[in-house]
């Protein structure tokens, strides 16, 4: 397996797919990538020789934040919103939905299954 931004990358996949394995590159950035290298967007990993792999690496440590340095950059980001507590930073604190949408019927992904407030309050039956 091909080793690339701290990740193994697929050898049985052309290359854009395998790209896309890596936590911050999409389809277009792997596409982007390949036409930028000069590397047939067809090819497979398993044929791509040691000077291509690096040339590709190169190209992703100077134009990109990938994998590691992208999620502590993310997480960097949401903590700096909890902690100068503006609405977006209290929504991520409470685990609700942040970019404003209905929580009234919907959003059961961020709140969680759904808890029961209170029992029904049973009819007496008259003797």
């Amino acid at each position: 397996m091909a080793r690339v931004a701290g990740l193994e990358i697929p050898n049985d996949k052309r290359v854009w797919v395998s790209l896309m394995s890596i936590y911050g590159i999409g389809e277009v950035s792997a596409k982007e990538i390949c036409e930028k290298t000069k590397i047939d967007l067809n090819m497979f990993v398993k044929d791509l020789s040691e000077s291509e792999l690096d040339v590709i690496r190169g190209y992703l440590d100077k134009n990109f934040e990938v994998e590691g340095e992208l999620r502590q950059k993310i997480f960097r980001n949401i903590k700096r919103l909890k902690d100068i507590r503006c609405y977006r930073g209290i929504r991520h604190k409470l685990g609700l939905p942040v970019r404003g949408q209905r929580t009234r019927h919907n959003a059961r992904t961020r709140k969680g299954k759904s808890r029961p407030v209170g029992g029904l309050k049973r009819k007496l039956e008259k003797t």
